[in-house]
């Protein structure tokens, strides 16, 4: 099966040596992702809710370079500094995956690589086929009648 690494272009993944995603076959594997933003600070410092919220919107972009959907992902695991904070956190995955409601876990874990992030998730997705008409099936089906 062919291998695909995808990079958001973090200075973090050639040093520590991972991908923000892999995709092998149908299956995409998202890494730890925080609310790093496009200029490399954390969006959100302090706020739970606009963490969860912004690393979920990197989830969903490293998802589509891999060609994937959020409608794709199967499980997400998400790790957070306060677990007190859990309702801020699960509302902001409840608005991206409330009708997908994949397999989840939240845990608290010690602390991230900055002080400033408070909330971490991964995500795995497995691409089904997108339903398409074949040319000419409908004159096919008509033929049929």
């Amino acid at each position: 099966m062919k291998r695909t690494n995808i990079s958001s272009g973090t200075p973090w993944e050639p040093i520590v040596g991972y991908s923000r995603a892999v995709r092998v076959g149908d299956t995409v594997h998202v890494s730890g992702t925080t609310a790093t933003g496009a200029d490399g600070k954390i969006v959100g410092v302090g706020d739970a809710y606009e963490q969860a919220v912004q690393t979920l919107r990197n989830i969903e972009s490293a998802l589509h370079k891999a060609g994937a959907r959020l409608e794709d992902v199967v499980r997400t695991r998400i790790y957070v500094m306060n677990i007190a904070e859990w309702e801020k956190i699960g509302r902001a995955h409840g608005e991206f995956f409330g009708k997908i409601r994949p397999a989840t876990a939240m845990v608290q874990v010690g602390g991230f690589v900055s002080p400033e992030m408070l909330v971490e998730i991964e995500a795995e997705a497995i691409v089904t086929s997108r339903a398409t008409k074949k040319p000419g099936a409908a004159k096919a089906k008509r033929r049929k009648r």
